[in-house]
């Protein structure tokens, strides 16, 4: 159940609070009520016409000069240039959000603020991401009124992420890292307590594709299989011995893994089918391993059905690549964090088998991704993200934007004037 709890609650100066307060209670009010109204309002992937309006509104009532991407949804923002654009010189950080929801139905009884559209929910915490971000981009237009932002940010709004390959390439294309010289994002984890965040030196995501089979043969009686090819048992030999090929040729180290979701073969039990077809992903923990996936599991498939005399078209969708953290940038978030609510605020995390297409930004600049802390301190129901009655604990909203904004400060600090 969403509430704030105790995280909430300022802590106790620790070494390098000297940074400025970040979240006024208003202004944390207003962000609680914007991240409700987005929940209440979700839309998927390149459809999230209204989300980016409403960002865009607020945005421009504090000042700034957000952009829309030339795709029709997202935007992105400069604060800290006179322009709000940037024009040259040394690059920014960029704090990245993802906007689109999940084509799934919110399931949770008695929210107030439950999804009103029909098998749409934001349950995968993008909601709280995109409050975020914002958050963090209206404290640093204060600060830099003040004269107390010492270099340009970036803010991105992302679209359709949950679509592979994602919608980062599309936003790399709209020109969003122009100018960036360093990238860093947060997500949700139902598995963390709000008030703290998890992090992770190198890979902190898996690669993700997305695998169509169709296989084809002749057709037959099922009395006679040896004259026709065994299109069943064809599939039935693809689904079950391709993993375990592949899986042989390739490091096990990488954990690259085939998984199938869907397989269809015939409509009576004594006609030997014409056509199959498997769908599943591809699984894979390392980036170098994920680069050779495609052939691999060509490879595999091909040598399969040629064996049981099926002809086979393979679809290979590519998705996303590991999410591999930068070290350098990684510590700037570990140091932030720090600053803001001390050292028992960050723990160490796993490399989860799950894609982001942060990754994409990866391939440009170095960046890192925070696990953002959204489960209530003392909860021990077993929650998950993309499931219906997922919810965060508020509280996190204000987590996010400390670390934020403690983020951009100490990464200016650190650069070097003229760099």
């Amino acid at each position: 159940m969403s509430r704030e709890s105790e995280a909430d609650r300022p802590g106790e100066a620790v070494p390098g609070d000297a940074l400025p307060g970040v979240l006024p209670e208003a202004l944390r009010a207003e962000l609680v009520a914007f991240r409700r109204d987005l929940h209440m309002h979700p839309e998927l992937g390149n459809q999230e016409f209204r989300t980016t309006v409403a960002l865009k509104t607020r945005l421009e009532k504090a000042g700034l000069a957000p952009r829309v991407l030339g795709i029709g949804t997202g935007l992105i923002c400069d604060i800290g240039t006179e322009t709000g654009e940037w024009t040259g010189g040394p690059g920014m950080l960029a704090l990245r959000a993802d906007i689109d929801a999940l084509p799934i139905p919110d399931t949770k009884a008695g929210c107030a603020y439950r999804s009103t559209v029909p098998d749409r929910a934001h349950a995968c915490g993008h909601d709280v991401h995109t409050t975020v971000v914002l958050g963090a981009g209206l404290v640093l237009a204060e600060l830099h009124r003040q004269g107390r932002l010492p270099r340009p940010v970036r803010l991105i709004f992302q679209p359709a992420e949950e679509v592979l390959p994602g919608g980062a390439p599309d936003a790399i294309e709209c020109g969003v890292l122009d100018g960036v010289r360093k990238i860093v994002g947060v997500h949700c984890d139902p598995k963390v307590d709000a008030g703290r965040i998890g992090l992770r030196h190198g890979a902190i995501t898996s690669a993700c594709d997305r695998l169509e089979v169709a296989l084809d043969g002749p057709g037959g009686h099922t009395a006679r299989p040896h004259l026709t090819t065994d299109l069943v048992t064809a599939a039935a030999k693809v689904a079950t011995e391709v993993p375990a090929l592949v899986a042989r040729r390739i490091d096990a180290r990488s954990g690259l893994a085939v998984t199938w979701g869907r397989i269809e073969a015939g409509h009576a039990c004594n006609v030997i089918p014409q056509h199959a077809e498997l769908s599943g992903t591809v699984r894979c923990l390392d980036l170098d391993a994920w680069r050779q996936a495609p052939d691999l599991v060509h490879g595999a498939i091909q040598e399969i059905a040629e064996l049981y005399r099926a002809k086979p078209v393979v679809n290979y969708i590519r998705g996303v690549p590991p999410v591999v953290n930068d070290p350098a940038v990684t510590d700037l978030l570990r140091d932030a964090m720090i600053s803001r609510l001390g050292p028992d605020a960050v723990e160490d995390t796993q490399q989860s088998l799950g894609g982001e297409d942060f990754s994409w930004y990866l391939e440009h600049v170095p960046g890192a991704m925070a696990r953002l802390g959204v489960k209530t301190p003392g909860d021990r129901t077993s929650r998950d993200l993309h499931q219906g009655d997922f919810d965060a604990d508020e509280s996190a909203i204000r987590v996010g934007v400390e670390l934020f904004t403690a983020t951009a400060l100490l990464d200016a600090a650190e650069v070097v004037p003229g760099d």
